[in-house]
């Protein structure tokens, strides 16, 4: 598992196996949130098997798939409540890491300013600056 922070809030990276939970807990992640579809390849577990570890391990588990139909305005917003809604730092991930940064930043816009979403995605690897006109909203 290759962990990148984005900041204190919010850590991704690409796929993750159930039995990388235990780490991810005894880390201080408080909740999950899988942006990866079920199906991608063959040789990634189902998210069902993650969400029972992640709830075995007392973790808040979110579904939040972004897959070739792209990005929409309901998983943004899942991910802003989600992100809100947790007691302490959220672990996302996808297969690289590049979509969950994406919806991260996207959910941030409004709330940040759009550079400083940009920098923090940088600082942990993921170039977001092609979202500068989304995040830039008020």
């Amino acid at each position: 598992m290759d962990l990148k922070r984005i900041n204190d809030h919010v850590s991704v990276s690409g796929q993750i196996q159930p039995e990388d939970i235990a780490a991810l807990k005894t880390a201080g992640f408080v909740a999950i949130i899988n942006n990866r579809p079920d199906g991608e390849s063959p040789d990634q577990p189902a998210g069902v098997e993650i969400e029972a570890a992640a709830k075995a391990a007392g973790l808040a588990y979110y579904a939040i798939p972004l897959g070739r139909e792209g990005v929409n305005a309901d998983m943004v917003e899942q991910t802003k409540a989600a992100l809100e809604g947790s007691n302490g730092p959220v672990f996302c991930f996808c297969r690289s890491g590049t979509r969950s940064t994406t919806l991260w930043a996207l959910s941030q816009a409004g709330e940040m300013d759009a550079g400083e979403i940009i920098s923090q995605a940088a600082e942990a690897g993921y170039d977001m600056s092609h979202l500068a006109g989304h995040l830039s909203r008020t």
